[in-house]
């Protein structure tokens, strides 16, 4: 993410350096999914502009229950995009670019002697020591298509709207410990692995990170 993050700035420098002066850039933020976004634009002509921007939901934490297991999760989204945008009427555009993705949530199940554990159909009374942690990720790098309004070669304050998605399938994995989780005769692998696979069909049916926000402009 970081790497991504320079070549994005890397190469808004290089726009807003070689820019004609009719052509000036623009500074843009907005809201919305995937977050709050800050960005540059450098448009080529009155057809077609470039842009790169960073965009975060920041971190967040909750309790959720998935197939039987309560989990402690841990999600967090992040990204950086590079866009080009072709405007088909006014300032509607169409527009097409690659997006930078870390998007995981990290969920742990921690045992307390208490709680009972269904896993894979088993279920038992699980230790203090037990831990399953599981793992879902988006992605790093993915392809966007969409559909908006603005970033045209106008001057001073605009308006911005952005609708698209980016496109990838998630990848679930496990890491697990414990008395119990380390015991075949009450857990076995095979029972872990049915278990993810139901988290997989869940989080495989959605294979797409979602876009749509709204904010402001100003071109130089």
């Amino acid at each position: 993410m970081k790497q991504a993050f320079m070549i994005a700035a890397a190469m808004a420098a290089t726009l807003a350096a070689t820019a004609p002066a009719a052509q000036a850039g623009e500074i843009y933020a907005g809201v919305g999914l995937p977050g709050a976004m800050l960005g540059f634009a450098q448009p080529l002509n009155e057809n077609f502009t470039l842009r790169a921007d960073w965009a975060t939901l920041g971190s967040h934490h909750k309790q959720t229950t998935q197939e039987g297991v309560n989990y402690d999760a841990q999600v967090g989204f992040n990204r950086v995009g590079l866009f080009a945008d072709w405007f088909v009427s006014g300032g509607f555009r169409f527009t097409g670019g690659v997006t930078f993705n870390n998007l995981t949530a990290d969920l742990v199940a921690r045992g307390d002697g208490v709680t009972q554990f269904n896993i894979g159909g088993r279920t038992f009374t699980s230790d203090p020591a037990d831990r399953l942690n599981v793992t879902i990720s988006y992605p790093k790098t993915t392809p966007y298509l969409g559909l908006g309004y603005g970033h045209q070669l106008t001057e001073g304050w605009g308006f911005v709207f952005d609708l698209g998605a980016s496109y990838g399938k998630a990848r679930v994995s496990e890491t697990h410990s414990g008395p119990n989780l380390s015991n075949t005769a009450v857990v076995t692998q095979a029972d872990i692995d049915k278990e993810l696979v139901e988290l997989r069909d869940g989080a495989g049916k959605v294979q797409f990170i979602p876009q749509i926000s709204v904010g402001f402009n100003y071109r130089f």
